[in-house]
């Protein structure tokens, strides 16, 4: 142990008071964009993963509370075995280590997608009246990164009063779209990096914690528009299509795919906004520059769908013009 990480030396110090003397090893496993680590606990009888979330900066509670909400509706999320809230430390089930971006390829992506749509299908049936809203001052404060982050801190760009105008009409229209859609449960992050190649009929669902009640397209598109892995339009949109016709049609008060297509294209802009302007402010503000390499194909969906809607056409014109 190293003297100088105190809280790996407080999270080891919790295993000994939960295991006692038994030996064990800690193995980081690669983390996340949060300041959440985590370790793979491996002892002679015992294998788990071991968290640490600084209680101050992550919303532990949360956490516990969605991870209880889903595994209620028999979604394999890892289970909480040993949990203390106030040292933020948990040891939760291993579900492994492949996640789906590194197993994903032409011949299994069919099969793999339709596992995790037919997960999102349950997800967005279990009840999300305890959640957090997905409202309007949430959204924009997503797609104020973008203009924050990315374009006056990244490029260092100066926005005119036009600039600022287009923003703030798109930003508008972008909101106006997801809050018109039915609310449903919406994981948030519901992509390639936070689902795991398991057996059985669904991904190991993770990283959940920030889940929300809010637009019904959400997490389609951030499966299907993945800002880490980029499939032909005509293979996203048969799925998009397909899922829209799994649904309960009551839920959608007679939408038809033409409009539901709008709402998911029109999402897909609202979180590439919101993803960019993370991607940025995770290398400015805390030293993670890896994500950068995702920003080029984040940024090319909002190229590719902007152009297709009158109410988008301006940014559009605005990102073609981005250098990177």
């Amino acid at each position: 142990m190293m003297n100088t990480d105190t809280r790996l030396a407080e999270l080891d110090n919790w295993l000994k008071e939960n295991f006692g003397n038994i030996e064990y090893s800690l193995t980081p496993v690669s983390g996340d964009a949060s300041f959440r680590r985590y370790f793979r606990f491996i002892s002679q009888e015992l294998n788990y993963i071991a968290v640490d979330s600084p209680p101050e900066k992550e919303n532990n509670e949360a956490f516990v509370h969605v991870t209880h909400l889903l595994g209620a509706e028999g979604l394999p999320v890892p289970h909480i075995h040993y949990s203390s809230l106030d040292f933020g430390f948990f040891l939760i089930s291993d579900l492994g280590d492949e996640l789906l971006l590194n197993v994903l390829n032409d011949n299994n992506a069919n099969e793999l997608y339709k596992k995790s749509l037919n997960a999102l299908a349950v997800i967005q049936q279990t009840s999300a009246s305890s959640l957090p809203l997905y409202d309007e001052k949430l959204l924009l404060q997503e797609m104020e990164l973008f203009r924050e982050w990315f374009l006056t801190q990244h490029l260092s760009y100066e926005l005119s009063k036009q600039d600022n105008k287009l923003f703030d009409k798109t930003f508008t229209t972008l909101v106006d779209n997801a809050l018109q859609q039915p609310q449903v449960f919406v994981h948030r992050d519901y992509h390639s990096r936070n689902l795991m190649n398991i057996d059985g009929k669904y991904p190991g669902i993770i990283d959940y914690q920030d889940a929300v009640q809010g637009p019904i397209t959400y997490d389609l598109v951030s499966l299907l528009r993945d800002c880490y892995i980029a499939w032909p339009e005509e293979k996203v949109k048969d799925l998009a299509i397909e899922f829209y016709n799994n649904l309960n049609k009551g839920i959608l008060k007679n939408t038809n795919v033409e409009k539901f297509l709008k709402w998911f294209d029109l999402m897909g802009i609202q979180r590439h906004l919101k993803a960019i302007g993370i991607f940025s402010r995770l290398n400015i503000r805390d030293s993670k520059p890896n994500y950068l390499s995702d920003i080029p194909r984040t940024l090319n969906y909002i190229k590719m769908i902007a152009k297709n809607y009158a109410e988008t056409k301006q940014l559009a014109e605005f990102v073609n013009n981005i250098e990177l």
